[in-house]
């Protein structure tokens, strides 16, 4: 069984049963529903603790419940860019809004990068009488690059000089 095997299964599973998204995330449970959904779609790894309720919502066997543990080849499957319309315009917003976002965290922040991995993600759904609205926060630790060799009096890190 492959990785891409196993989401496949997952998701016959989860057509099947009828089940919901969120259904699943609430028995598997401890992390983000975002995390939990990235795992059962091969993007992420689950605890051990998580792989067994896995196991035992999914019926899986002892092989595909310890894949859902391993580290996964992230981003494998997703060509670039995107052809999918929903996933395309998130590619679009960094796109467009990437050179933005850049000048204004190294101007609150210095010379670094938000973390991808020290990372939080919240996904909500605000009412609107225009149509629904999709909110999402995203909240990534900030680190500074290394200014490696640096001696005497020369910063260390990337951190806003002030």
């Amino acid at each position: 069984m492959t990785r891409a095997g196993l989401t496949e299964k997952i998701l016959d599973i989860k057509r099947e049963k009828g089940w919901s998204w969120k259904y699943i995330c609430e028995k598997i449970d401890g992390y983000s529903e975002v995390l939990i959904v990235g795992a059962c779609l091969g993007q992420m790894k689950l605890t051990k603790p998580q792989v067994v309720k896995a196991q035992e919502l999914f019926g899986l066997s002892k092989a595909e419940t310890a894949m859902l543990n391993e580290v996964p080849m992230r981003g494998a499957g997703v060509p670039m860019p995107p052809t999918d319309p929903l996933i395309y315009r998130f590619y679009e917003l960094v796109m467009v809004n990437g050179p933005a976002w850049k000048a204004l965290i190294e101007e609150q922040f210095g010379d670094g990068i938000m973390s991808a991995i020290d990372f939080d993600m919240v996904m909500e759904r605000l009412p609107n009488p225009k149509g629904d609205r999709v909110k999402i926060t995203m909240s990534g630790k900030f680190l500074p690059y290394k200014y490696y060799g640096a001696s005497g009096n020369a910063p260390e890190y990337g951190f806003k000089e002030e």
